[in-house]
């Protein structure tokens, strides 16, 4: 039987996330991504420079931040392996929890939930603006409902079943490789003038590593949700990214909804097709079945790594 690493990353992030005293005093792993990033960024992106100049420049950036990820993650895993022998697994797991997201993200959505139940739309659209990137300001209950569950949904690959997935495939220097380029896309991949060159290798290698798990979480959230197969395989190829349409296309159908749709960042409408041909009017109700579907979700993939360790 192979060390139940995933199965105990998974756990331990239920059970304690990231607490936020730890947050307050030593911050996250991820923000040392993003400081390395930052400081790259702001001394590389030159806007004056050409376009074949910043897109080495930010390929630079993503290899420096992956490299110091892989660096730490395998320096760490040898020193757990030297100090504590065949009891390594478990250090290892602990130092692969803050690299998942399930109670983070789990945490977040609630209050929107909440918030929708209790008709407070404007804690709703406060609380929901924490995990999108879109204007929130003019969104009704629906709109502030969907954003929710598309987050949730599209978070669920990013957040739990990709870093998973690496671990699994690459051992700790995996998941935080992949959460360093998760960050960089998530900073620098934009399709702004600013990022667009700059943030080109972050984006594709991001696609790149997203491109399994983000079918694997489609296929896991139409488990979890009893349903959904159909719109997953027809309206997948809708959204602009080449993987998040996977669980998001997954979730509309499991609950019957139509997601995505247009849209508004920084003020600027943007008329994207929808996901799903179900109802537009979701409300807090079909939020708090999303969170039921996640959770079903997360207990499979816990079962999941729990039988590829026993297996393997």
């Amino acid at each position: 039987m192979a060390e139940p690493i995933a199965a105990l990353a998974i756990c331990v992030d239920v059970a304690v996330g990231w607490p936020s005293a730890l947050y307050a005093r030593v911050g996250h792993p991820v923000g040392g991504f993003a400081r390395v990033i930052g400081w790259a960024e702001t001394r590389w992106n030159i806007p004056a420079a050409s376009d074949d100049y910043r897109r080495v420049m930010g390929a630079l950036t993503l290899a420096l931040v992956v490299a110091i990820a892989i660096g730490v993650a395998w320096a760490a895993t040898l020193l757990a392996r030297h100090a504590l022998g065949s009891a390594a697994w478990i250090a290892i797991g602990v130092m692969a929890a803050p690299g998942l997201a399930i109670r983070s993200l789990y945490d977040h959505v609630v209050p929107v939930a909440r918030a929708l139940g209790a008709s407070d739309i404007e804690t709703a659209r406060v609380r929901v603006a924490m995990i999108v990137g879109r204007d929130v300001a003019s969104l009704d209950e629906a709109g502030v409902a969907r954003a929710s569950i598309e987050s949730l949904a599209e978070s669920a690959c990013d957040g739990v079943v990709a870093p998973l997935f690496w671990l699994l495939v690459a051992g700790l220097p995996g998941l935080w490789a992949y959460k360093a380029i998760n960050t960089a896309d998530s900073l620098i991949g934009h399709r702004e003038e600013r990022w667009r060159a700059f943030g080109w290798a972050a984006a594709r290698t991001d696609d790149v590593a997203n491109l399994i798990p983000a079918r694997i979480s489609g296929v896991v959230l139409c488990l979890a949700g009893l349903g959904g197969w159909r719109t997953m395989w027809r309206d997948a190829g809708n959204h602009a990214s080449p993987n998040a349409g996977w669980p998001e296309a997954a979730m509309a159908g499991a609950l019957g909804l139509k997601l995505a749709g247009p849209i508004a960042y920084d003020g600027v409408s943007i008329a994207k097709p929808y996901i799903g041909d179900g109802r537009a009017d979701a409300t807090a109700s079909d939020v708090r079945t999303a969170l039921g579907i996640y959770r079903r979700a997360c207990v499979l993939l816990l079962v999941i790594a729990g039988g590829i360790a026993w297996v393997l």
